[in-house]
């Protein structure tokens, strides 16, 4: 069994958590992560009525630990904060923002509050809000992700912080768990690997699009916008890039096209239409699978590296 201070903080079998991916991370895939051992997420980025239809969904279909994923630049983020406090969410992960003005609601309400950061800067300054972890997200990662990679990153700001930190971006097997925790950190968040479990309940073609991707597959758009976001490449995304890459485009033309492209994607598998978001671990990602077998599948890969460490010694 793998020791971690996350698994002791939030009352997990194994220190994997399943990433918040909007109009993804349903209660479908977040209580089969969850029953897997794992932390399971139900993504904020949906209308509030449907979070809190997911939070109750979630909690009849597991009774182990989940949390939700609050985006907090979303237009209805002071509804959402208010329903996981009213549904008795006990574990938040948040990003796209600063959650200073509902940290003391939610801590009041003995929630656990773990934002994703892309910089030593941005770490410390949340670590002194009083959060419970931290999780550093490299560039590797898909959808919306930031300038640093991971395997310089996670280690600075282990070095930087004081709460448990955990790793995200390029991770999707046991290998590189591994590498995550001999950066120091005490966790993984994954996202892409989750794409294709049998639960998780994105259209047919955008499991397909993630299978057949290989090593360089994904392409970066939207930092015209300065929101850089990971995708597989599509006719979608490189219409976008070619728009991007246009001095004539505006931002507001490049926003109005890229205008509920992400659900086009999940719901409809819409290629031309569609942002498939992934990371680049796509390319490493071959089969489906349960979200037992890939929770189990990682941890147990990763107990046997770590194990066999000392091998390397003379």
């Amino acid at each position: 069994m793998i020791k971690s201070k996350i698994c002791d903080l939030l009352g997990i079998k194994y220190p994997i958590i399943q990433g918040g991916m909007a109009w993804v991370a349903d209660a479908s895939l977040a209580a089969a992560v969850s029953n897997a051992g794992g932390l399971g997420i139900i993504t904020g980025a949906c209308p509030p009525d449907i979070v809190r239809e997911e939070i109750r969904k979630c909690k009849q279909m597991t009774d182990k630990p989940f949390g939700v994923n609050i985006m907090l630049q979303a237009p209805e983020v002071e509804k959402i904060a208010q329903i996981v406090v009213e549904e008795g969410v006990k574990i938040l992960t948040t990003g796209a923002g600063s959650p200073a003005p509902f940290m003391e609601m939610w801590k009041a309400a003995g929630i656990k509050v773990i934002p994703v950061v892309a910089s030593v800067a941005l770490a410390l300054r949340i670590e002194r809000m009083g959060v419970d972890a931290i999780i550093a997200e490299g560039a590797e990662s898909g959808g919306h992700t930031g300038e640093a990679n991971t395997l310089p990153l996670v280690p600075q700001i282990v070095d930087a912080v004081n709460v448990p930190v955990i790793a995200a971006g390029g991770i999707g097997d046991g290998r590189g768990m591994a590498a995550a925790f001999m950066l120091g950190a005490e966790a993984v968040q994954c996202g892409t690997c989750f794409l294709v479990a049998d639960e998780c309940t994105v259209h047919e073609v955008y499991k397909e699009k993630v299978l057949k991707a290989g090593d360089n597959d994904t392409i970066v758009t939207g930092k015209k916008l300065g929101h850089p976001v990971r995708t597989v490449r599509t006719p979608f995304s490189k219409s976008f890039a070619k728009m991007e890459n246009d001095p004539n485009v505006t931002s507001e033309e490049l926003l109005q096209f890229g205008a509920g492209s992400l659900r086009k994607a999940v719901k409809d598998g819409n290629l031309k239409e569609g942002s498939f978001m992934a990371g680049e671990i796509a390319g490493m990602i071959n089969e489906k699978k349960s979200c037992k077998e890939i929770v189990e599948g990682m941890a147990s890969k990763c107990e046997e590296l770590l194990k066999a460490a000392n091998s390397r010694l003379a």
